[in-house]
């Protein structure tokens, strides 16, 4: 099981940074970003095999689960 951000979202985050520092914005007033969406992810074979039990509320709420 994991959960940790978004990376397209991150990627496109930085991209926005970029975009504003080729453009010729100084650093120093450059927003500092965090991550603002986030994702769960189970991995059920794994979780089979070392025979534990997924609750079903745990498993609806997951975004991505790994068969």
């Amino acid at each position: 099981m994991g959960y940790g951000p978004n990376l397209t979202d991150l990627f496109r985050q930085a991209a926005s940074c970029v975009d504003r520092i080729v453009k010729g914005a100084k650093l120093a007033v450059l927003p500092i970003q965090r991550p603002a969406i986030f994702n769960l992810t189970i991995n059920a074979k794994t979780a089979k095999a070392l025979g534990l039990s997924m609750a079903p509320s745990l498993l609806s709420r997951a975004d991505r689960i790994v068969q």
